[in-house]
């Protein structure tokens, strides 16, 4: 019972640690100056990204270009602007943080 109930709260403080390092990584990458969590600002908050690419199996390729390349039309009349400073693999671990938002 101890063993599990160490391993629950192991498994949940690194879940919560990534969660945290994600946000970071964001915030690293400043793409909090346009987004937030849970609020628009000039682009669509990231729990309205996870919303709106929920169940869609592409979404993670698709987005993690857009992060890195920029792009036009999906929220509106702002563009994101390309983001050279982003990784391909940071791009990729922003995403998979997005879309677990709920």
């Amino acid at each position: 019972m101890k063993t599990t109930l160490m391993i629950a709260a192991s498994v949940m403080m690194l879940a919560s640690g990534s969660a945290m390092a994600n946000a970071d990584l964001a915030k690293s990458k400043n793409c909090m100056s346009c987004h937030s969590v849970d609020a628009k600002i000039l682009g669509p908050s990231f729990k309205d990204v996870a919303k709106k690419y929920a169940g869609d199996k592409a979404a993670e390729g698709k987005l993690a270009a857009k992060v890195i390349k920029g792009g036009s039309g999906v929220w509106g009349a702002i563009p994101m602007p390309a983001n050279a400073q982003v990784s391909e693999a940071e791009a990729k671990t922003l995403v998979k943080w997005i879309l677990s938002l709920k």
